[in-house]
C-alpha cells in the first residue's frame, strides 16, 4: 500500500514537472496543443497532467468552432436575442443565439445619461472594455457614446452587456450565458487583438419590418442601421462602421471617424 502511494506521488510530481516545463517552453500551446504534446508521455503521467474538461470548448468543437477565433456580436432588441458569430473556414458563421434576460427602455437609441434606454448602433469592444470583476458577475462595456453618438450630443456611461439579469440601460444576460459570451470575446481579443464589432438593432432589419415602422420617430436612423445590416448579409463580413457627420458610413472617407474600441 505504501509503495503504491509512493508511486502515485511520484507520478503526480513527474506530471507537475512535465506540465511546468511544457508551459515554460510553449506558453502558447493552449488546451488542445497541450494535449497533443501530452500524448507522447506515458499513460500514467498523461492522466495525471490532463486538464479538466472544458464544457464551452467542447461545445464549440462540436459545432466546428474553437476559442480564439475572430468573433462578432449582433443584438436585436425587440426579439431579445444576442447572437455570437465566429469566423470558421474563412467566413463568419452563427455559433449561438442567446436570449437576452432583460434590457430597459423602448425601441430607439439612447440619448442621454439617466434615460434608462439601452443603445442601438455600431460599437466595438477592446480588451480594456472587459470587466471580469463586475458586480454583475461578468461584463464588457459597449463603448457608448461612440463617435456617432457624440456627434448627436448624446451622453451616457457604463452601458454594458453583463450578467445578473437586471438592467438600467444595459443588455443583461443570465450568468450562464455571459460566462460563454465573455470567454469567447476575451479569447478572440487575446488571439487577434482587433476589437470585437457589436451591432445593435431595434429588430431584425427585414424590408417588411422596416416598412411597418415608416411612421416611427426613428425611421431615418433605423434605415441608416439597415445599410450596415444589409452589408453583412451581402458580404458575410461585419462592415467597418464610421461616424460620417451625423450618419453612419461604411467606407473610409474624408471627415469620417472610425467606430473603435478604447
Amino acid at each position: 500500500m505504501i509503495q503504491a502511494m509512493r508511486r502515485i506521488g511520484l507520478v503526480v510530481m513527474a506530471g507537475v514537472a512535465v506540465s511546468a516545463v511544457l508551459l515554460m517552453l510553449r506558453p502558447d500551446l493552449g488546451r488542445e496543443g497541450f494535449q497533443r504534446v501530452a500524448r507522447l508521455l506515458p499513460d500514467d503521467i498523461r492522466r495525471a497532467i490532463s486538464p479538466a474538461p472544458d464544457p464551452l470548448a467542447d461545445r464549440l468543437a462540436e459545432s466546428g468552432f474553437a476559442l480564439g477565433q475572430p468573433a462578432f456580436i449582433r443584438i436585436f432588441k425587440q426579439e431579445a436575442r444576442l447572437e455570437v458569430w465566429l469566423r470558421a473556414n474563412g467566413s463568419f458563421q452563427l455559433y449561438q443565439s442567446y436570449p437576452i434576460c432583460r434590457f430597459s427602455g423602448q425601441l430607439g437609441p439612447k440619448q442621454k445619461e439617466g434615460d434608462r434606454q439601452a443603445p442601438e448602433g455600431f460599437y466595438a469592444v477592446s480588451k480594456k472594455q472587459l470587466n471580469p470583476n463586475s458586480r454583475h458577475h461578468l461584463s464588457f462595456n459597449l463603448g457608448y457614446p461612440n463617435a456617432f453618438d457624440r456627434a448627436h450630443g448624446r451622453t451616457g456611461s457604463y452601458l454594458m452587456v453583463h450578467g445578473g439579469c437586471s438592467s438600467v440601460g444595459c443588455y443583461a444576460m443570465t450568468d450562464g450565458a455571459i460566462d460563454d459570451i465573455y470567454r469567447i470575446v476575451e479569447a478572440a481579443l487575446d488571439k487577434g487583438k482587433a476589437p470585437i464589432p457589436v451591432h445593435i438593432f431595434p429588430f431584425r432589419m427585414t424590408r417588411e419590418r422596416l416598412a411597418a415602422a415608416t411612421d416611427e420617430q426613428w425611421i431615418g436612423f433605423w434605415k441608416n442601421l439597415k445599410a450596415g445590416y444589409d452589408l453583412f448579409a451581402q458580404t458575410g463580413e461585419p462592415p467597418m462602421a464610421y461616424a460620417c457627420g451625423r450618419r453612419y458610413g461604411f467606407r473610409a472617407s474624408g471627415g469620417c471617424r472610425s467606430i473603435a474600441g478604447w
